[in-house]
């Protein structure tokens, strides 16, 4: 079956298009500046601060990259992992989903990616921190990271570029984990995210919704058994070839990607 999708941009709040879910609700929410606006400024910065305060920090996650077809029907591609960082230039990520078991590993200089269904290899020469290495996997190798604004020391600033309207939604509760409910707007998405309250303010939950397509696909991203400092498992950031994988050029990793290798990206609307 080859099933065409529209295209889907990267998995941020400054440049993702996708997404869908759209429901007219009359909400009493003023649209101007206001307390509650000030107030989610400040929650959001007190996350960004915190999660910028980690040294080493770890979660698993579940994800929904939402795709729109040609018939325009909104199809959810499910996948979980997990995340592990220890600032300021070490990560270990995992993805796996029904076509794809990817484990990513950056030990400061390389990022290997493996498919471990392939038991297939690539690295990729990549010096620097882990907020260059987002960068450069997003904008070059269209490859983003989970929660990848998240990640970043000035995740803050990162999140609220371009923001135009701001709402706080008061309480919400995720996993079992109550949390304030923030939502905001830009040009080209909405984007809401649930903050934990509590002196570890971590996000619980983030949502992406396009609004540059019709239908307005989403990503969305839950995470859940949060941990930091001594309370995180060790964690290998150095690639060790057990399974005794071939190494492959980045491009002939197929079968690594978001979505399944039978589905083709098709233009926008």
């Amino acid at each position: 079956m080859n099933l065409s999708v529209r295209n889907v941009l990267q998995f941020s709040a400054r440049s993702l298009s996708v997404l869908a879910l759209s429901v007219a609700l009359g909400l009493g929410l003023s649209t101007g500046a206001s307390a509650d606006e000030a107030d989610a400024k400040r929650l959001l910065k007190a996350m960004s601060d915190y999660l910028a305060a980690q040294q080493t920090l770890s979660f698993n996650y579940d994800a929904t990259l939402e795709v729109v077809t040609a018939e325009d029907q909104i199809l959810g591609i499910a996948s979980s992992g997990m995340v592990a960082l220890k600032r300021p230039d070490k990560l270990h990520a995992t993805r796996s989903g029904g076509f794809a078991d990817v484990d990513m590993t950056f030990d400061g200089k390389t990022l290997t990616i493996l498919g471990k269904n392939l038991n297939k290899y690539t690295q990729i020469e990549a010096p620097g921190s882990i907020g260059q290495l987002v960068d450069l996997l997003r904008d070059k190798y269209g490859r983003p990271l989970p929660a990848a604004d998240l990640l970043l020391t000035n995740s803050y600033d990162e999140l609220m570029r371009d923001v135009v309207d701001i709402k706080d939604l008061g309480s919400g509760v995720i996993g079992g984990v109550e949390c304030d409910s923030l939502a905001f707007r830009s040009k080209e998405v909405d984007w809401q995210i649930w903050i934990a309250h509590g002196d570890k303010p971590y996000p619980c939950r983030y949502v992406i919704t396009s609004k540059s397509m019709p239908n307005g696909p989403s990503y969305s991203i839950q995470i859940r058994d949060w941990k930091t400092g001594k309370a995180v498992a060790a964690s290998s950031f150095e690639f060790k070839n057990t399974s005794k994988a071939s190494m492959v050029k980045l491009e002939d990793l197929k079968g690594t990607g978001d979505l399944p290798e039978h589905f083709t990206k098709g233009e926008r609307k």
